[in-house]
């Protein structure tokens, strides 16, 4: 059964107690422009992307989260770290694309960038922005340009992280958590439920995705979807448990 405004509301607004708590664990938020490899990280994890000006307008107060998002669910693709998915979604800081980064390994740079092209008015200048799953030289420096706008808006945006160190799989705790928070928190398509709606100046209203437009989030996948109420004590026990520092 789907959640009524009142249930999900509380759940919305618990969800927020235990991110305060998992704040606690982590120190405090971080920024991905003053991350590197060697600083403590989980093998494994779940993280919260926030956004300056983003705040919760109905569940309470302070930044609401923004971005949801895990890795190596598959289990073919089971090498990859928490830190590896972030430097991904931050992009390189020297080499040859320096201060930008590759949109066409991180689903969250693409659509950062879908936003900043439409804005900007900049649609003439990278007409192939999120085609195919690679790209030759001249492209990927046309659309540097684009790439490094999207590295600073990254960048800036404060997240935490809960480590979970379990196997890939569809059934993973990570996938478990990454789906129902996004399903919870997503406003898509409640048009008369809405809780911590968008401000009016957020740039995901220019994203191309409807679902980024209309969830208020950074995510596509499951944003359309029901969430298990009972996740949020599974969540809670995480939290409880975890060691971020």
């Amino acid at each position: 059964m789907k959640p009524d405004f009142s249930q999900r509301l509380t759940d919305i607004r618990h969800f927020y107690d235990l991110i305060e708590q998992l704040e606690a664990k982590c120190g405090a938020k971080r920024l991905l422009t003053d991350c590197h490899g060697k600083m403590h990280w989980p093998k494994r994890g779940v993280y919260f992307f926030f956004e300056a000006g983003e705040v919760r307008t109905t569940s309470g107060n302070g930044l609401r989260v923004v971005r949801v998002g895990t890795h190596s669910i598959d289990k073919l693709d089971n090498q990859q770290t928490l830190w590896d998915r972030l430097r991904t979604h931050r992009g390189p800081l020297t080499g040859k694309y320096a201060n930008g980064g590759n949109h066409r390994a991180s689903v969250f740079r693409k659509h950062v960038g879908y936003a900043l092209i439409a804005r900007d008015s900049r649609t003439e200048m990278v007409k192939n922005w999120g085609q195919g799953n690679s790209a030759p030289e001249i492209i990927r420096q046309n659309e540097h340009p684009i790439e490094v706008a999207v590295s600073e808006h990254i960048r800036v945006m404060p997240f935490l992280w809960l480590p979970i160190n379990d196997d890939p799989g569809p059934d993973s705790l990570r996938n478990y958590i990454e789906r129902n928070t996004i399903a919870m928190i997503s406003n898509y398509p409640r048009s008369e439920s809405r809780i911590d709606e968008p401000s009016e100046n957020w740039l995901g209203i220019w994203a191309k995705s409807g679902y980024v437009q209309c969830s208020g989030m950074w995510n596509v996948e499951h944003v359309d979807e029901n969430y298990d109420t009972n996740f949020l004590t599974v969540f809670a026990d995480l939290i409880h448990d975890c060691e971020c520092e």
